[in-house]
């Protein structure tokens, strides 16, 4: 079960439950930790030996950390739902971001522990130039001998089919027809740290030769945030900016159903089972028949990008359509746009 194939509350909130489930059996199996020490090594090559750290082994530390928290959070921390008329204003307000400074409080986040789900992904190119997408964000609190920070971890849907980073996995699957079953729904592809109570560091970026760089697209009407452009680390950013975005008038955290059956799988496996989808608020309720469409009426305007939309036709054949970029909301409502976003003022 995928978020694609979904477009309710109460099927966002199966499919929330489903994938936290196979997270959680994951982040704490065997293979989990594997490709976890393979990604601590990638990213951290040379690292020295820290006091009771194995000479032979100097990520063993790293690897506990991730192995712990990313259980914790998929099993243990709630669900959010980001709907997608909602992604790209948290985009837009994560590329303009930048924390550089500012003392962050414990309670900036909803929740100590949580996983924010896209089903419309954000994209995100690295300085390598390689593009990935973020079909989930996850956050824990962690304490350090520097004091307690957020750990925050950006996760990509292996089996989308737009995402080039599921293409590279795809092209390992045939050369290892083993890998995809030791491999989780979601593969981890980036770690960020946000201080608490101590000023956000600077961002600096590594200089690259950008003949080195292998420069990939991001499919066609998502959007794109880039480390070369970013002043907060992407994934701490997007985290953040969501997290101030959900506690403004102009969203609804809204309580996803779920159906009994899977309430007590997700019982049975320990998995906290609440699930909220994150929408624009409506400024009047409705007043057609709940067997009617849904009207919705918003209280300021915000740009849509240009996108496909997969539709199916008489005989149940998928096809898309492009849909170009426009503005949604009412015409005399305030614009959310660019680095004036309203909603992160503080």
């Amino acid at each position: 079960m995928t978020f694609r194939t979904e477009n309710t509350l109460a099927g966002y909130a199966r499919a929330a439950v489903t994938i936290k489930t196979r997270m959680h059996e994951y982040c704490a199996s065997i293979a989990g930790r594997e490709y976890h020490r393979a990604f601590v090594e990638t990213h951290w090559t040379g690292i020295p030996p820290v006091d009771g750290t194995d000479d032979t082994d100097p990520h063993h530390r790293l690897v506990d950390v991730l192995d712990r928290t990313a259980s914790n959070a998929w099993a243990h921390g709630e669900a959010y739902v980001l709907a997608p008329a909602m992604t790209a204003i948290v985009a837009a307000a994560a590329a303009a971001l930048d924390l550089t400074g500012d003392l962050l409080t414990a309670d900036a986040a909803p929740t100590d522990r949580g996983v924010l789900f896209l089903p419309e992904p954000i994209y995100h190119r690295a300085l390598s130039g390689q593009v990935s997408g973020i079909a989930a964000i996850t956050w824990n609190t962690i304490s350090s001998p520097t004091g307690r920070s957020w750990l925050i971890c950006g996760w990509a849907d292996r089996d989308d089919p737009d995402d080039p980073h599921a293409a590279r996995i795809q092209d390992y699957a045939r050369q290892d027809p083993t890998l995809l079953s030791r491999l989780g729904p979601y593969v981890l592809t980036d770690v960020n740290l946000l201080p608490i109570a101590t000023p956000v560091p600077t961002t600096i970026q590594p200089d690259i030769d950008e003949p080195d760089r292998d420069w990939e697209t991001a499919p066609d009407g998502r959007y794109l945030i880039t480390d070369a452009t970013a002043r907060t680390r992407v994934f701490a950013a997007i985290a953040y900016a969501f997290w101030r975005i959900q506690a403004q008038p102009i969203a609804v955290a809204t309580p996803a159903p779920l159906d009994r059956p899977t309430r007590r799988r997700a019982a049975r496996a320990s998995i906290t089972h609440d699930t909220r989808v994150v929408m624009l608020r409506r400024t009047s309720a409705l007043t057609e028949p709940a067997t009617g469409p849904a009207r919705w009426h918003y209280r300021v305007r915000f740009v849509v990008r240009g996108h496909w939309r997969r539709l199916l036709d008489r005989h149940g054949q998928a096809y898309r359509i492009w849909i170009h970029a426009h503005l949604k909301g009412p015409e005399d409502a305030p614009l959310l746009h660019g680095e004036k976003v309203a909603v992160l003022a503080r």
